[in-house]
């Protein structure tokens, strides 16, 4: 007699769904219909899937609203030039911006040994660099590098050949 391929499964959603298991080992298949028993059936499960990736996705974007207003404000606060650059690179940009200048501003000025005059040095340097681009590609330095780092740029940033930055 054959191992039966079609197994009932109870799952832990509470609905009942038959089983081809026919590509599984035949000493397999029961442990594998235990274990099916233990998970919600698959259209429970896509949906408890889509739920989290759409309450993720409203996450997200309420996370970067936030972090935008956080880098406008500060922007117009500490009057900081509009950054250039693609319309899609321009938010993003201004997050980075944001982000490196008061990881900087903590490490140098508030843990640091930076007075306001070292301070207001770099800001002044960080204001000539206007490419959107530019501080993208920063986005993952160090506070600390970040005087290093528009030295290097040379208040006149180089710019670059790609037609997408």
């Amino acid at each position: 007699m054959a191992v039966r391929t079609q197994w009932t499964v109870e799952h832990s959603c509470s609905h009942e769904v038959v089983h081809d298991l026919s590509n599984r080992p035949a000493d397999k298949r029961a442990g594998f219909a235990r274990w099916l028993a233990g998970r919600d059936c698959t259209d429970c499960w896509k949906a408890a899937r889509d739920a989290d990736t759409e309450s993720t996705k409203e996450w997200l974007a309420a996370k970067r609203a936030e972090e935008q207003q956080a880098a406008v404000e500060w922007a117009e606060k500490f009057d900081m030039p509009q950054l250039e650059g693609p319309e899609k690179a321009l938010a993003w940009g201004e997050r980075s911006r944001h982000q490196l200048m008061t990881s900087a501003h903590t490490a140098l000025v508030v843990e640091g040994s930076w007075d306001e005059a070292d301070w207001a040095e770099l800001e002044e340097k960080a204001r000539s660099i206007t490419r959107a681009g530019w501080w993208i590609d920063q986005r993952d330095a160090e506070g600390t590098d970040l005087l290093e780092l528009l030295d290097a740029a040379g208040g006149n940033d180089r710019g670059t050949e790609n037609p997408f930055r």
